[in-house]
């Protein structure tokens, strides 16, 4: 006789290239969530979440398999990765489903998943660019055409909007609207028995940034914190980040095209669309809960919030991401369900976003393999005693737009901050007490050179760790099928 199973359901909601400043609830009082507040009162927010890798698809295919980009080989978007976690979900009996971004390589792989609803990256010029996905699907039996580059670059302020434009479209269609509206219908209208496992990836707010015109206006019309480096720091910059700065500006990745010296206004422009962007997909993060509670199954559903990297919106005088500064790094988790995690708690310690594989397995009832490098988080999810990490780590290798280096590799503690750049022998290093914005390279100070040595060290110990706790691993990133379909 069949028994129900009374497993929770499990919804992992991801946005693309959030920061972590753009949650009311968070204390960021230029934005609103309503939402995702509802979220934060509700739930349990790690306030130190940091990412495995500084761009969308190393630090996806981290997350989704529970293996450092040293250990899965991949380090830089457009590197192919299929086999996942999740596919344990749906052999224990999970429904497992995907509406919108996940960014494996290539996009419509199964990974582990019984339905896949796919929609890429807005403006797929490189990469991609002839694949159609559901949302272009749905442009093009209305007759419409993608807002992208090619149309963009028409305007005559083209360079002068640092990758900012309005969504002239039927805003149902927007990218982030109709993953919302594709998550609603399927949650309103597929029967489903056994325990859910929904993945939602909004496009946004990944560049193009492209809000709906009245919530562009609505903050327009704010007061909202601006980059503003000195001549001091851009001169310090490591020459690294000097080069992919002249890069932007030369080739205008994700519609972005990028100044050395932007205005005020143009900075302001990007960022209260940017920001406008957000509190689009907080509306359809609010659809989505309520859809959820109409189904029935509310209070035994997890609900987990989170993006896969930031952006550095000027910060730095840099566009975009790639370059490991907390604006890039640090992104928020959120994880809700009252009925099993008391709430409105935030959880201060160093942990990395891929630590949410094994604690989702942990909640379905599976033994995550031991050979995962990511950590469960239950600890401090059932308010039991939780050190965190004593490091997080970072990498990020081989990508078209950081063009100065082959490989970084960051290590950061709660206090200092060490990046390595494979092949050169200066660094970064920051004191994160002292300069929390990481506006002083320290890497040449004499004073600092022991704190730099105990870091090198540090980062050593995890490789050799890393290497050790991962030999068995048996688990392929790509099948023989999906490496096939590659070539």
């Amino acid at each position: 006789m069949n028994t129900p199973d009374n497993r929770p359901d499990i919804v992992v909601i991801i946005t693309d290239q959030q920061r972590y400043d753009t949650i009311r609830a968070l204390g960021f009082d230029h934005m609103d969530t309503p939402n995702l507040d509802r979220l934060v009162d509700r739930g349990v927010t790690f306030t130190q979440c940091h990412v495995t890798a500084p761009s969308c698809v190393p630090c996806r295919a981290s997350l989704f398999t529970g293996y450092y980009p040293h250990t899965n080989g991949v380090y830089a978007n457009g590197q192919p990765w299929s086999r996942t976690w999740v596919d344990d979900l749906r052999r224990s009996g999970y429904r497992t489903v995907s509406i919108g971004k996940m960014h494996t390589i290539p996009y419509d792989a199964k990974a582990g998943f019984d339905e896949r609803y796919v929609v890429e990256n807005k403006d797929r010029y490189m990469e991609g660019r002839w694949f159609f996905d559901e949302w272009d699907k749905a442009l093009g039996t209305h007759g419409l055409k993608k807002q992208q580059r090619e149309t963009y670059r028409l305007l005559d302020d083209y360079r002068d909007r640092l990758g900012a434009f309005t969504w002239d479209l039927p805003a149902a269609l927007h990218s982030d609207n109709f993953v919302g509206g594709v998550t609603k219908w399927w949650l309103e209208s597929k029967p489903v028995v056994e325990p859910l496992f929904l993945v939602v990836g909004f496009p946004g707010p990944h560049p193009p940034y492209d809000p709906t015109p009245e919530i562009a206006e609505k903050y327009m019309a704010r007061d909202l914190p601006l980059p503003d480096p000195t001549a001091a720091e851009l001169d310090g910059l490591h020459p690294v980040w000097k080069e992919k700065r002249h890069h932007d500006v030369e080739v205008d990745h994700d519609s972005v095209s990028w100044k050395l010296d932007p205005t005020p206004d143009e900075m302001h422009r990007q960022r209260a669309y940017y920001y406008a962007n957000v509190e689009m997909i907080d509306t359809q993060v609010g659809r989505i809960l309520d859809t959820l509670e109409e189904r029935g199954r509310l209070d035994n559903t997890i609900i987990v919030f989170t993006s896969d990297h930031g952006d550095n919106l000027g910060d730095h005088g840099l566009s975009q991401k790639w370059a490991p500064y907390d604006q890039i790094t640090r992104v928020p988790l959120i994880i809700s369900a009252p009925e099993r995690f008391t709430g409105g708690r935030q959880v201060d310690e160093l942990v990395q976003l891929f630590d949410l594989g094994p604690t989702i397995l942990e909640w379905a009832g599976i033994t995550p393999d031991a050979t995962l490098e990511a950590e469960t988080l239950n600890p401090a999810l059932e308010d039991k005693p939780f050190a965190g990490r004593d490091a997080v780590f970072c990498e990020q290798g081989g990508d078209v737009n950081m063009t100065g280096a082959e490989l970084l590799t960051m290590i950061r503690t709660r206090t200092h901050k060490l990046v390595l750049f494979q092949g050169q022998d200066e660094g970064q290093l920051f004191d994160l007490e002292a300069d929390p914005g990481e506006t002083r390279n320290l890497w040449a100070d004499e004073a600092c050179q022991q704190m730099k040595s105990r870091l090198r060290e540090q980062m050593l110990d995890w490789h050799i760790d890393s290497a050790w706790k991962t030999r068995d691993a048996r688990r392929l990133i790509v099948s023989p099928s999906d490496a096939q379909s590659l070539q």
